[in-house]
């Protein structure tokens, strides 16, 4: 572990249990059984957040319970998480950033912790009562409360709209606002949820829901479970006052969408379109993933966010075009995209996103090309002309400075585009069908890709061609468009 910073708080109730050590964590037993235990690192070395996530441990499973008053934004909570030791651990850390920690056990002991600040939110250091065994599988359960609206460290995910409620928009290092977590893509887990809503409203979270418990001052819980792996920047709770929408998929899969309350009659034509989205998708890269899907539908959020399952969305998306055609479907299309692309298959750190925006964005643009509303060659042409630029600011595709730029989103579809343009259509679609059955419920690097392409066609010198596209300082020249290029 690196060196501890200033100490804002720490948990006195358990010092005393945690400060001893049993019999097998003793130098003379360490020695005779090669026992060795140290602190987990307080991050996993992500190239753009070198502070997000912990080692030490594997999240096995969330069991998140969320108490929430609209209104006010308060919330009282807990969090049990199931792990695996991945060494011989003396102390770990979860992200956390602008909770008040009530109490924190391990393995049902009462566990020493201790909260100080971080690059990205703060750290919450664990010291358990017993230390851990590489292997061990243990649970520890934090109670925590505190306010939406509370000041942070890092940035926040809470997303509030004009109801008085809130949604959660995590994505790349803001769950830690929700819960303390390992709040790293690399370590995904399965999930139960169980959100409280008053009279009203209702609770949204990922996966399915299970049921619902009256409480007797009025309100409800509503129980979810997401039996698939989520990393923690997907996750998507809310309490809203919404109304859910049903359907069904063409093979029958369960559709469920929020939408703002008293507005159904205009969302429910719009969520309507998902069925036909899924099944555009589904020709091209096999069955959706995942058990459930449907959107959110908030005034409280002003973009889209593909929270696995459950996309989110501003109500500000769905307006007609200039030219009256529903041009919100090409976001719609991307952010479903995003479920085989990023949810199913999910980058092992964050600077290899240009695998999950690139496909969003250029199968949205190959969606609006198929419907007349624009040509994708267009698209990719002006990208090729301005990308040299980019590239010398912001980094390559494959290899950004920061999130969120045109290397990523553009410049990850101009990286596919030129693909199909050298190997053709018919390897290319084998290519992308193959990566989302591949890797399906797992993480992913760049060189993942690379080696899968090869390993799809047969042809190694695509192994170069790719590694020009996605770490080269320039451009290379596009297949088959000669006249295309860069900006000067």
């Amino acid at each position: 572990m690196t060196k501890r910073r200033t100490v804002l708080r720490l948990g006195g109730a358990a010092a005393a249990a945690a400060a001893t050590a049993p019999a097998l964590g003793s130098p003379a037993a360490a020695r005779s059984r090669g026992f060795d235990p140290e602190p987990g690192s307080d991050g996993v070395g992500d190239p753009l957040f070198p502070t997000l996530g912990n080692g030490g441990y594997q999240v096995v499973h969330y069991d998140l319970t969320f108490d929430f008053t609209p209104v006010a934004y308060d919330f009282t909570a807990a969090v049990r998480i199931e792990a695996k030791a991945t060494q011989d651990l003396s102390a770990f850390n979860l992200d956390t950033d602008g909770h008040t920690i009530e109490s924190v056990t391990v393995a049902g002991r009462p566990a020493r912790w201790e909260l100080s600040p971080g690059q990205s939110g703060q750290e919450l250091t664990i010291t358990p009562a017993r230390p851990l065994h590489h292997g061990q599988a243990f649970t520890t359960e934090v109670r925590y409360r505190g306010n939406g609206k509370d000041p942070r460290l890092g940035l926040s995910g809470w997303k509030f709209g004009s109801d008085g409620g809130f949604a959660s928009a995590a994505q790349s290092s803001r769950a830690d606002t929700f819960l303390p977590c390992n709040d790293t893509p690399s370590d995904k887990a399965t999930w139960t949820f169980h959100i409280s809503a008053p009279p009203g409203y209702v609770a949204a979270a990922n996966g399915e829901l299970l049921h619902k418990s009256p409480r007797a001052d009025g309100s409800t819980v509503w129980h979810f479970a997401l039996r698939e792996r989520m990393a923690t920047e997907l996750i998507g709770i809310a309490v809203v006052k919404g109304t859910y929408l049903y359907g069904t998929g063409h093979h029958g899969l369960r559709l469920r969408h929020i939408v703002p309350q008293g507005q159904e009659d205009k969302y429910a034509p719009i969520v309507a379109r998902t069925p036909d989205h899924l099944a555009w998708l589904e020709a091209r890269f096999g069955r959706y993933p995942f058990s459930v899907y449907g959107i959110h539908i908030y005034d409280g959020y002003t973009d889209a966010l593909e929270n696995q399952t459950l996309s989110l969305f501003s109500t500000n998306w769905f307006k007609p075009d200039a030219s009256g055609r529903p041009g919100y479907e090409t976001t719609m299309v991307h952010e479903l995209v995003h479920q085989w692309f990023g949810d199913s298959v999910t980058p092992n750190d964050w600077q290899q996103a240009w695998l999950n925006e690139g496909p969003a964005v250029y199968y949205a643009g190959l969606y609006a090309e198929e419907r007349g509303w624009s040509v994708l060659d267009d698209k990719m042409r002006a990208t090729y002309a301005k990308l040299d630029t980019v590239r010398a600011t912001d980094g390559p595709p494959g290899l950004p400075k920061a999130l969120g730029g045109v290397n990523i989103y553009d410049g990850g579809a101009l990286v596919l585009y030129a693909l199909r343009l050298r190997i053709g259509q018919r390897r290319f679609d084998q290519v992308m069908r193959a990566w989302v059955r591949r890797f399906k419920d797992s993480t992913y690097t760049s060189e993942d890709f690379i080696r899968h392409t090869v390993d799809v066609t047969g042809d190694r010198t695509l192994d170069p061609f790719l590694r020009d596209w996605l770490f080269g300082a320039v451009n290379p020249p596009m297949p088959g468009r000669p006249d295309w290029k860069a900006s000067a």
